[in-house]
């Protein structure tokens, strides 16, 4: 015995779309909450010179963050290190061999902070 009001086609459409209702909003969400205000980051990177140093695509002083990136890629500790990076002044080796304190960001927000070295990553 079938019921005419649900068939098995309706069935199936209202379940695709309850499943796809259901997967669209959690990324939604989650994208959302995470998502790197890229204006921002880089207008706290050039005001604290760091694009003195870095460009996104090409090695200056420092490396391109592109490639900071590429090196961090997957990697469970790549916040932390970047973050510490930014926020400690550690010596780094700069692109014509020499050493030197890394420039320490200056902001106190911890959430601008963050946002930067999302971007950062994000490249």
């Amino acid at each position: 015995m079938t019921c005419p009001f649900f068939t098995p086609a309706k069935l199936l459409k209202i379940a695709i779309s309850v499943a796809g209702a259901a997967m669209l909003s959690l990324p939604f969400h989650v994208i959302a909450a995470d998502a790197v205000d890229a204006d921002a980051a880089l207008t706290l990177a050039k005001k604290n010179d760091c694009t003195k140093c870095h460009a996104i695509d090409k090695i200056k002083k420092g490396p391109a963050y592109k490639k900071v990136a590429e090196k961090y890629k997957g990697k469970a500790d790549a916040e932390d290190h970047v973050t510490k990076s930014i926020t400690t002044g550690p010596k780094v080796k700069l692109a014509d061999g020499t050493e030197e304190s890394h420039k320490v960001i200056d902001s106190k927000d911890p959430k601008a902070i963050k946002n930067l070295v999302d971007w950062i990553l994000s490249q």
